[in-house]
């Protein structure tokens, strides 16, 4: 069976992520991702954008989490654009559920943030509530993940 693989039509790995997915465009949007080669003992997915570019004086762990979604159907082959509630949502950074685009602020170095796009095949259900975060999420599915993928894109500030 194929590895897992988490991939986007907006942007390739390591590339720029579109400004129509970030704060530039006063909207969060989520770009399109599409998902193959979930190994068929998963029993559901997780997925975490987060950002390890921050400054430190903005955000005291230097990481700001964009998207937290967990109890994803391992059925799940795409994730279209827009479409940032899926499974059971964890709150970001903002205390919010669902996607918050990249918005790196121009004023601190480096002004190019990256965005991980992580996505998990776990071997259970995780036992969370909406609003769980990333730190619980990554505690409960902790000797669960089966297989890991990644997908990082870049962007800064217009």
């Amino acid at each position: 069976m194929p590895d897992l693989t988490l991939t986007s039509a907006a942007f390739t790995n390591g590339e720029s992520i579109p400004a129509q997915y970030t704060c530039d465009e006063d909207r969060f949007l989520n770009p399109p991702l599409t998902i193959a080669g979930v190994p068929e003992t998963a029993v559901s997915l997780v997925l975490i954008m987060d950002d390890p570019d921050v400054p430190k004086e903005k955000v005291p762990s230097g990481v700001v989490d964009h998207w937290i979604a967990f109890n994803i159907s391992p059925e799940t082959k795409e994730i279209r654009e827009g479409n940032s509630i899926l499974g059971v949502s964890g709150f970001n950074t903002r205390g919010a559920a669902g996607y918050m685009g990249p918005c790196p602020p121009p004023e601190y170095e480096p002004s190019e943030h990256r965005y991980y796009f992580k996505l998990y095949a776990l071997d259970c259900v995780l036992d969370l509530q909406e609003g769980a975060s990333k730190r619980d999420v990554e505690a409960a599915m902790e000797r669960h993940v089966i297989e890991k993928a990644e997908l990082m894109g870049k962007y800064k500030r217009k």
